[in-house]
């Protein structure tokens, strides 16, 4: 049997993507592939075949389905390859459909100054994706393993191009980079969380100048500035990062 599937799950684990494995389990009559056969389907991608066709068509469109809306649990479905799909075979088959490498918070942490790389080497022991921006490459000389590192002369680039319920923090060493970045991220309007680092004065002069710009008052709620869980105490980077983790493990946990 063919095994590349495997090579295919292990590059996914890898990039911690999840996608869900189908396999044909059983055939009656003309079918356009064997039992067994395997097909491996992402938010994006197809891998292998279970025979092409209004079939696979079908099927990956209930696989992402499913990615969509982060099923859990394998189900199967019967195909009449005659009536149902119109494809000549006239046999039938039954499909299994194995959601792997549950989906994981997307995080995108802006800033590579102390508190940022504290922030990072904590989430990087998390099940989740991160994305560390910065405009200064040399900033990255640490970097986690499994965190993408991003260095864009505009940050707000990222903002355009993360997927939809991301989490963003932003912890740039400029101001006006953090109001631009917060004006971005609020008016996407998707994001499953925004932590904006800086003070209670921050947030009333940033809350007036975005205000400015056309943000509701209901999007402002969204930002959390001060950033971090209040029950965690300090000034150090690292007790800064832990306040903000343990925030947004709230919040993806309080959504699981």
């Amino acid at each position: 049997m063919n095994d590349e599937w495997i090579a295919v799950l292990m590059q996914l684990r890898e990039r911690r993507e999840p996608c869900v494995l189908l396999t044909l389990l059983e055939d009656k009559g003309s079918v356009p592939r064997n039992g067994g056969t395997k097909m491996v389907v992402a938010r994006e991608q197809a891998w292998l075949t279970i025979g092409g066709g209004h079939l696979e068509y079908q099927c990956i469109a209930m696989a992402r389905d499913m990615l969509a809306g982060r099923a859990a649990l394998p189900h199967t479905e019967r195909f009449n390859l005659g009536a149902r799909l119109g494809q000549c075979c006239g046999g039938m088959t039954t499909v299994l459909f194995e959601p792997l490498i549950q989906p994981q918070p997307q995080i995108v942490v802006f800033g590579a100054g102390h508190v940022g790389r504290a922030l990072v080497s904590l989430l990087a022991t998390l099940p989740c994706r991160i994305t560390w921006v910065d405009e200064r490459v040399e900033q990255f000389s640490s970097v986690p393993q499994g965190v993408q590192t991003l260095r864009l002369d505009d940050p707000t680039d990222a903002v355009k191009s993360a997927a939809p319920q991301s989490y963003f923090v932003v912890m740039t060493h400029h101001h006006p980079r953090d109001l631009e970045l917060a004006e971005a991220i609020l008016k996407r309007g998707d994001s499953r969380y925004f932590g904006l680092i800086g003070s209670r004065t921050k947030r009333q002069r940033f809350e007036y100048r975005l205000a400015g710009k056309g943000i509701s008052a209901l999007a402002l709620d969204h930002m959390r500035c001060p950033v971090g869980l209040p029950d965690v105490k300090g000034k150090l980077p690292a007790e800064i990062a832990v306040a903000i983790a343990a925030e947004i493990i709230a919040v993806y946990q309080a959504s699981a």
